[in-house]
């Protein structure tokens, strides 16, 4: 099964909304069928209902990768459980379009959907996608970016599950403010050590001797 398409579904359609900074690309019917990708078929059914419905199936959608990010799973699960029972889907098997080495059908499973419209055939696919990608390759593989502001979803096909933001850009913005960071911290610390009050020196007496070794050098007295 196309795991990685259908999945990727999903993010598009969570990113598609920038909800710190106010943007949302989900304003048109334009918008909603570029969501869609090669599924140009299923695009032409898009209509401007498409992009309230889809509105609504983001952010239960983000709702899924913040519980998976949060490390609760179960929320997760549960999240995405109502979405298959809501858009449901049925597999076929495909492949008479494409062809393997030997030039017979590459048959594969499709996801195949029988929705009324065309916002509701995306959700479902998005979803299924999703619960493969979650029940395959573990809950911890569905994050949310760690570069504020940035908030965007992403699914983590790291080898060692390391993956804490959704690009390259992002790393690279988050890694020079922990930088920067540290090079104020490092600036305030010396500052503080500046002004902290310094030990108070040795009482002095007024040749500016210390009195503890002062000597009395006045002419002795004749008895």
């Amino acid at each position: 099964m196309e795991l990685a398409y259908y999945s990727n579904l999903a993010v598009r359609l969570v990113n598609s909304e920038e909800p710190v900074r106010g943007n949302d690309a989900l304003t048109s019917v334009d918008a909603v069928r570029a969501l869609f990708g090669e599924s140009k078929q299923a695009a032409r059914r898009a209509t401007d209902a498409d992009v309230t419905r889809l509105r609504s199936v983001r952010a239960r959608l983000r709702a899924v990768f913040e519980a998976a990010s949060e490390g609760d799973e179960v929320r997760a699960v549960d999240l995405l459980n109502a979405l298959l029972i809501e858009f449901p889907v049925s597999p076929q098997i495909s492949g008479h379009e494409t062809r393997d080495e030997d030039g017979g059908p590459d048959w594969h499973m499709h996801i195949a959907d029988y929705a009324a419209n065309a916002g509701a055939g995306f959700a479902a696919t998005a979803s299924m996608g999703l619960a493969f990608h979650l029940t395959e390759l573990g809950a911890d593989r569905l994050g949310i970016c760690e570069a504020a502001p940035c908030r965007n979803a992403y699914l983590d096909t790291s080898t060692n599950r390391s993956r804490r933001y959704c690009s390259d850009r992002c790393a690279t913005r988050a890694n020079v403010a922990a930088y920067r960071a540290r090079k104020r911290l490092d600036a305030e610390r010396t500052a503080a050590a500046d002004r902290s009050p310094r030990p108070p020196r040795e009482d002095r007496d007024r040749t500016g001797r210390t009195a503890d070794t002062a000597q009395d050098t006045s002419p002795a007295r004749e008895r």
